[in-house]
């Protein structure tokens, strides 16, 4: 679960230098695309190959982010599965299992190359990046983080004249993930409802619930 949050969202190389210094194209792109937001929707698709090149299924969803560390990343076909950060704590519901996962929601969440598309100063404190040139009819940028301890071994960000259109991330263990991104609308009004996950009734809760708290009734 937890790689999988931070992928997808889990969710978004080097070093770009001094920020003083003139920005490439990946890097322009990104700064037009993420300039003024604090809200993003979009579609997915993600295809995922493990370390010996087997790559597995294409799965499809949507996605929505707000500032500063809402998500929700909803997979749709071949199976479902929904994350939902609220901020707080960052929900897993499994259908088929009829399983709701949760746990509290760290700093590591905020380390996403995705959610920091929200937030590009704070990218530019926990990443490093380097321009990758272009190809793939993309203009691409490469992050690696900054912390010590880091989830994954670099994260590609391509970039189109649409903004963020493919990200590509290799982990430790030497599996890459392939998104895809479609059907952006950037600022658009969110539900607060999108952030909000509450377990269907009947499944089964594992994990770090929150406490609730009830006001004495006064006389």
């Amino acid at each position: 679960m937890k790689r999988f949050v931070l992928l997808a969202t889990a969710a978004v190389a080097l070093c770009v230098g001094s920020m003083a210094q003139a920005a490439g194209p990946a890097r322009s792109k990104l700064d037009a695309f993420a300039s003024g937001m604090h809200s993003l929707t979009g579609k997915f698709s993600q295809t995922m190959t493990d370390a010996n090149g087997r790559p597995g299924k294409t799965s499809t969803g949507t996605l929505a982010l707000e500032a500063p560390r809402q998500f929700r990343w909803e997979t749709l076909a071949p199976s479902r599965q929904t994350i939902v950060a609220d901020g707080s704590r960052v929900w897993l519901y499994d259908p088929d299992l009829e399983q709701v996962t949760v746990r509290v929601q760290s700093a590591e969440e905020s380390h996403s190359p995705l959610t920091v598309l929200t937030d590009v100063k704070q990218m530019d404190k926990d990443f490093n990046a380097v321009e990758q040139g272009d190809h793939d009819g993309l203009s691409w940028l490469r992050l690696t983080s900054k912390a010590k301890d880091p989830q994954f071994d670099y994260a590609d960000l391509g970039f189109d004249a649409n903004g963020l259109a493919r990200m590509v991330f290799r982990d430790q263990l030497g599996a890459v993930t392939d998104i895809r991104f479609a059907g952006w609308q950037r600022n658009v009004a969110i539900p607060p409802q999108t952030f909000n996950f509450v377990p269907p009734q009947g499944t089964d809760v594992i994990g770090d619930l929150p406490v609730i708290t009830t006001q004495p009734i006064k006389n």
